[in-house]
């Protein structure tokens, strides 16, 4: 190969060049993006069915519509839903600037962290809408549980202090896609006195993220809800209709990408999801009978997005007929491969995918290429035990396993490279708990058997 350490492997910029051994499924994965099909990836965990899916958001175009929910004055509880395009919202001066935009890296760091652009792991910036760190794996932020369901623990805005000419002064830093709108105090009264005087609120923003992943896969986050006002809709302390209305993913995805992982999980969602899918518009109303919010809805919510989920073999039979039908009627079903073939092009892969995964990490050192094909040879050993099949493995979570341990290893011995021991020991330490189980087991089994045969000969008798 010509190198000495995978820090000399060459890693494409691309992240769906990044793909190993899927080449079937990276190449429906950009005919769905460009012909706007859905497609359903099946296959066993580890094998880059979400990496897949992830990789393909820098194919997607960008938006050219921005969603806005606004006062119905005949009724209330019924917000109308406008459509804005690009040309309208440039030529739309109704709205004054108020506020400065500032890019993420110029922010304090708790509040990039907070409003989900910096990784708390490894301090990088990446798209707020990303819960799971490109460079590093660590979740962003955190899934908490309330009365309606699941949320993020990703803020859409945080408050801090600045000294301006001596004084303390309050800022409100909000986030509005890629990018986050600092207001002073005064600022931000005005933005309010503004939306008022509209009556409307940016339901869905032009500048977003067209990518997103529905990671909960509760009714609220994938359908939206109304929220909760504990002054019943007064009208002078309530909180008008239309500023309450939250969008779902699916109304989050319009002209971009749902993508969700785990599509068994979502149970009779799925109807719902169905309906999104054959309508390309969903109403939103209130998941909480009990709530003041339980009266209003917001009908005809666009929501033309390209669906791609995935799934476990052993889960089809939970995924609903009508929906698998939907998908292949307007899309694909890729299986998975799990092993290929054993040559020296899908080598040379293997030496990338480890390459990948030490930067992707960030905090283990490169391994020299002898370390690395103990790797490879593990690789074949998985294919053989696991599929029963010749070549290398496409298990990859199992490597990525062995890879990081090794790494670590490494680190806790100050070396600069990881080398042949590290990654033996490695293997040879990183067991599962089930593997763990039947090792000491299996010690203690042949221990008391022992023993037993011992008295069994002493008595004549059992002793049970």
């Amino acid at each position: 190969m010509g190198c000495e350490t995978t820090k000399d492997i060459l890693i494409p910029k691309n992240p769906i060049d990044t793909v190993i051994g899927q080449e079937r499924a990276v190449n429906y994965a950009k005919i769905c993006v460009k012909q706007k099909r859905h497609l359903l990836l099946i296959g066993p965990p580890g094998t880059g069915k979400s990496m897949i899916a992830q990789s393909i958001s820098n194919l997607i175009p960008k938006p050219k519509e921005e969603i806005v929910v606004t006062h119905n004055e005949k009724n209330e509880n019924k917000p109308l839903i406008k459509i804005k395009t690009i040309t309208e919202i440039k030529k739309n001066k109704k709205k004054e600037k108020v506020g400065t935009y500032i890019d993420p890296i110029y922010v304090p760091y708790f509040v990039s962290e907070a409003l989900g652009f910096k990784c708390k792991r490894c301090s990088k910036l990446s798209n707020a809408e990303e819960w799971v760190c490109p460079y590093c794996g660590a979740q962003k932020y955190q899934l908490a549980h309330d009365i309606l369901g699941l949320k993020t623990t990703r803020k859409d805005s945080i408050d801090s202090t600045r000294i301006t000419n001596g004084k303390e002064e309050r800022i409100i830093f909000k986030r509005e896609g890629n990018r986050i709108l600092s207001l002073t105090e005064k600022e931000e009264k005005k933005v309010k006195e503004i939306e008022l005087k509209l009556k409307e609120k940016t339901l869905i923003p032009l500048d977003r993220n067209p990518f997103v992943q529905a990671i909960g896969a509760s009714e609220t986050e994938l359908l939206g809800d109304i929220q909760h006002d504990p002054y019943g809709n007064h009208k002078k302390i309530g909180t008008p209709s239309y500023l309450r209305v939250l969008p779902g993913a699916v109304h989050e995805a319009h002209e971009g990408v749902l993508y969700l992982d785990e599509l068994s999980s979502l149970g009779e969602i799925q109807r719902y999801l169905l309906t999104a899918m054959q309508d390309k518009k969903f109403s939103i109303t209130s998941k909480n009978p009990t709530s003041s919010g339980a009266s209003i809805k917001v009908e005809n919510v666009p929501c033309d997005f390209i669906l791609i989920a995935s799934a476990n073999i052993n889960d089809l039979p939970n995924i609903l007929p009508a929906l698998r039908n939907r998908i292949r009627g307007q899309g694909y079903e890729i299986l998975f491969d799990t092993v290929m073939e054993e040559n020296e092009e899908n080598k040379k892969k293997l030496f990338q995918f480890i390459a990948q995964e030490i930067k992707k990490d960030g905090k283990i050192p490169d391994m020299n290429l002898d370390a690395a094909e103990i790797i490879i040879e593990k690789s074949k050993e998985l294919a053989k035990k696991i599929d029963n099949e010749n070549g290398y493995s496409l298990r990859f979570r199992i490597l990525n396993g062995i890879i990081r341990m090794a790494g670590d290893i490494a680190v806790s011995e100050d070396a600069e490279l990881i080398d042949k021991t590290h990654v033996k020991k490695a293997i040879e330490e990183n067991k599962t708990i089930e593997e763990q189980l039947s090792i000491k087991h299996s010690n203690w089994y042949s221990t008391e058997m022992s023993d037993f045969a011992f008295k069994k000969n002493q008595t004549g008798r059992e002793i049970l």
